[in-house]
């Protein structure tokens, strides 16, 4: 088996092969560091809330002030949070000409917050929310919930401008990934395990078309080219620190 720093180099060189041909593909995971922890597995936001009673777009309707109690300590969580070394490495591998794109199905705005400026966001942003009845949309933290749920001026209910599970995917955002995938020469996956539709199936739909993965996971999750296992916040700036050395010997 290739040891780590063969595959970090030999992953390098494919993404510095051909400048903006990378997108990456994000999960849960590359935000666990920076202090939000992952809605699956062990402590995860699902352990502590039933997503049935909790997540889907009907429980909202039907009780939205219990739904807003949950939204509220996670929305505290996301007001704190930062961005984190690997957020921090994607933006760098931006600014460095080779990341196009960063498709993310994760609600917290980190990777606008270290500097990309081209994300598409699979399920929302958190950090944002929309009125039902006029659909005035503004930046939550301009809420004060001490009533829940949270009202616009119009009277209106306010929810949070995320999927909920039952509400379809962004057609903009859904068409633009696979947009992306289609034409890119290397998907970086980073942070998810690829199993939850439709964003599981971005990174095949990019293989099909002639591309690479390459993996950055605590353990492999895909048939990957290149699989990096370990913490993503130690790896993803070893592997852009490659890109910059081989671009800059070049």
């Amino acid at each position: 088996m290739k040891d780590v720093q063969a595959v970090l180099r030999a992953a390098a060189a494919e993404i510095a092969a051909v400048p903006k041909q990378t997108i990456a593909v994000t999960g849960a995971g590359i935000s666990v560091p920076s202090g939000i922890p992952a809605f699956r597995g062990i402590g995860g936001l699902w352990e502590k809330y039933d997503p049935e009673e909790y997540a889907t777009i009907d429980a909202f309707h039907a009780n939205p002030g219990k739904v807003w109690r949950m939204i509220r300590e996670f929305k505290e969580v996301i007001e704190r949070a930062r961005p984190n070394p690997a957020h921090l490495a994607l933006a760098r591998l931006e600014q460095l000409g080779y990341l196009r794109t960063v498709i993310t199905q994760n609600v917290d705005g980190l990777h606008q917050a270290a500097g990309n400026t081209d994300v598409i966001e699979f399920h929302g942003n958190n950090r944002w929310v929309l009125c039902l009845r006029c659909g005035a949309r503004f930046p939550g933290a301009e809420l004060v919930l001490e009533t829940l749920p949270p009202r616009c001026t119009c009277g209106g209910v306010l929810k949070p401008d995320v999927v909920f599970f039952g509400e379809p995917i962004p057609p903009e955002a859904l068409s633009r990934s696979y947009a992306e995938a289609t034409r890119c020469r290397v998907v970086l996956v980073v942070g998810t395990s690829a199993q939850v539709q439709p964003a599981a199936s971005i990174p095949f739909v990019a293989r099909s078309a002639g591309a690479r993965i390459v993996e950055v996971n605590p353990e492999r999750c895909l048939p990957s080219d290149y699989c990096l296992t370990g913490p993503a916040e130690e790896l993803l700036p070893a592997l852009v620190s490659e890109v910059e050395r081989l671009a800059g010997s070049r």
